[in-house]
């Protein structure tokens, strides 16, 4: 069975002004707006296996994308990080934290985000 990966989603999120118009827009209906095949396929007037077809080589250009660049890893890695920097802040240990150093690292957490 074909099923959506919240994943490739996610990428799109990051590549997809990469990909040629047709395949962004075929992966969107698909990924953002939860069309199904036989929904697109009627929708842009190709055939379900076509809208598959470009869906999956979309699929394999995004991951080839995040492998080679990985931004969106990198983006999740800074994300997480923000957070733990900001429940750092926010716990009664950070009492000790010069106002200075707190100051520097709630921007450095506001940056982050």
């Amino acid at each position: 069975m074909f099923e959506k990966n919240l994943t490739i989603g996610y990428l799109l999120d990051f590549y997809g002004e990469l990909l040629s118009d047709r395949r962004r827009e075929l992966m969107s209906l698909y990924y953002n707006e939860d069309y199904s095949l036989a929904e697109i396929a009627d929708e842009v007037g190709i055939s379900r296996q076509g809208v598959r077809d470009a869906i999956k080589r979309g699929e394999e250009e995004l991951c080839n994308l995040e492998e080679k660049l990985g931004l969106a890893a990198r983006f999740a890695e800074l994300q997480a990080l923000s957070d733990r920097l900001e429940a750092i802040l926010a716990s009664p240990d950070a009492n000790g934290i010069s106002p200075a150093l707190r100051e520097t690292l709630a921007d450095l957490c506001e940056r982050l985000k």
